[in-house]
């Protein structure tokens, strides 16, 4: 059961001039569900994208980085049910058959479609399915929250998002969709994630946009610490609607993606499989935010501290023995903690003012801060993580079953 996660509301998504989501069920792993999106951009589209840096990176990884750095995309092809990772050559071909096919329907080139796929590892990719489910996606429109149902895979809750902003020009659309619920740890976004504007922004500006968001959302979570072989994060800029046209609109527009994916990003911790906790981890008074961050992944992906999360035990030893084996050379006499708003450990012990009992009722909500004070400088850090539980351990015993 997600973390205090509701299904989207369809009504709430707003369409994207320029982005044509169509969704099919191409029986790629269970017949009857969507499983199978195709996005449609207008000629002229911006699309930038961060991938995995994971060395044996899935099949469409490497075509879709191939791709984008060669040729104007014109579409984007995404299947759940099959990560075609771990699959040598014969992946690379299977994936490059469906951008044929792709591009044949739609009258452009192989290399304008970039594939994505997640699901079980070293399965072959059933090519023909996802072929023959091609004119099922091109037939028609979709609504974004169908689009986000067919991406997913151990998710319990599709994650579609949607805002507008005013630029100087006009009025612009923010939508964007993400998978994910296990194998999180990203390392330049996480799992697949599509968010699409019908603003006009230069490539350039574009990526730089999405490196920046990417940094302050997709890259600060964590579910278990394992880094995908499929991750990837792209930002479409149709070119539709408003022209991001000087600088304050441009902050403006990466404000609203930013907003957008931050909220994706989240939903993925909601959602993580398991989950019964959606923790925050704060690091504050760290010499540079890179040292922060290097302590909060520590405590997020420690499984003992994890494990404490979920039994609602603030074990402390757990969590200080994570700062400490985080890399940074820190000084423990000078580490302060907090649970919310209880100081359970002052200048590397514990509070002689803290009681057990305030610690379990923190730790009990089902939303609660960790806050570690490094004092050692003014730089500061956050990411969010959730608890690992019984059901985690289940699901991912059972996932090929």
């Amino acid at each position: 059961m997600a973390v205090n996660l509701p299904p989207p509301d369809p009504a709430s998504l707003h369409r994207v001039a320029g982005v044509v989501p169509g969704v099919a069920m191409a029986a790629i792993r269970k017949p009857g569900r969507k499983d199978l999106l195709v996005l449609r951009l207008a000629k002229g589209a911006a699309v930038a994208g961060v991938f995995t840096k994971n060395r044996f990176c899935a099949a469409p990884v490497v075509l879709a980085r191939k791709h984008l750095k060669s040729d104007a995309v014109r579409a984007l092809v995404i299947n759940t049910g099959n990560a075609n990772a771990g699959t040598g050559a014969d992946g690379l071909k299977r994936a490059m058959q469906v951008c044929r096919a792709l591009a044949q329907k739609m009258g452009v080139k192989p290399t304008q479609v970039l594939p994505f796929s997640t699901g079980v590892i070293m399965e072959p990719l059933p090519a023909e399915r996802i072929i023959a489910a091609l004119p099922a996606a091109l037939a028609g429109e979709s609504d974004w929250s169908s689009a986000a149902e067919a991406i997913m895979t151990t998710d319990t809750v599709a994650k579609a998002v949607s805002t507008k902003v005013r630029l100087s020009g006009g009025e612009a659309t923010v939508t964007g969709i993400a998978k994910g619920a296990g194998m999180i740890r990203p390392d330049m976004a996480t799992m697949l994630a599509f968010v699409a504007t019908d603003a006009r922004v230069s490539p350039v500006r574009l990526a730089g946009m999405l490196k920046r968001v990417a940094d302050r959302s997709f890259n600060c979570i964590s579910v278990d610490g394992d880094m995908s072989t499929n991750d990837a994060f792209m930002l479409i800029a149709s070119g539709a609607g408003a022209v991001a046209s000087s600088p304050r609109d441009t902050e403006k527009l990466e404000q609203a993606v930013r907003e957008v994916s931050l909220r994706l990003a989240q939903a993925i911790i909601r959602d993580a499989e398991g989950a019964t906790k959606f923790v925050t981890v704060k690091v504050e008074r760290g010499r540079s935010r890179t040292e922060c961050r290097q302590v909060a992944y520590a405590i997020a992906h420690s499984p003992l501290v994890k494990t404490a999360f979920f039994a609602s035990d603030p074990n402390l030893g757990r969590i200080l023995a994570a700062i400490g084996y985080s890399g940074v050379p820190l000084d423990s006499t000078s580490i302060d903690l907090w649970i919310d708003n209880v100081l359970v450990a002052r200048r590397g012990g514990r509070n002689p003012d803290y009681r057990e009992e305030a610690g379990v009722a923190a730790m009990r909500k089902p939303e609660f801060t960790v806050r570690a004070i490094l004092n050692r400088g003014t730089a500061e850090a956050t990411i969010w993580t959730c608890d690992l539980s019984f059901d985690y351990v289940k699901i991912n015993a059972e996932y090929r079953t």
